[in-house]
């Protein structure tokens, strides 16, 4: 039986035999750590981070890692992406389950305007 922690990486492995960022769909990771979020626009094809953002940068914030931070740097990674012409990402949520912070973050995303 494996823990939560390696079972977060299997998924993340799984997920990423099927996931690729290219120059024209680069992908959009999310991670969490203890203490906060950070977010990455990454293009596998070259080894190039685009756009790298965290929760950290908001200084407003009460918490860096709940549900508001998430929804926060989820509208900002988009602004940025938009502001690089990325209009079109692929989401990689790093192993995560999909809901909570995560769905929190992909749905201001894709409602500040990137798709995926």
């Amino acid at each position: 039986m494996f823990n939560r922690k390696e079972a977060r990486k299997i998924r993340h492995l799984r997920i990423r035999k099927k996931i690729v960022g290219s120059e024209i769909r680069p992908r959009l990771n999310l991670f969490k750590s203890n203490n906060s979020l950070y977010a990455q626009i990454i293009d596998d094809s070259k080894g190039n981070t685009i756009i790298g953002l965290s929760s950290l940068t908001f200084k407003d914030l009460k918490s860096k890692k709940n549900i508001e931070a998430a929804t926060k740097l989820g509208h900002e990674i988009a602004k940025l992406a938009g502001d690089k012409k990325i209009k079109s990402v692929v989401f990689d949520r790093g192993g995560n389950l999909y809901h909570g912070k995560v769905k929190a973050f992909a749905d201001a995303a894709r409602k500040s305007g990137l798709e995926f």
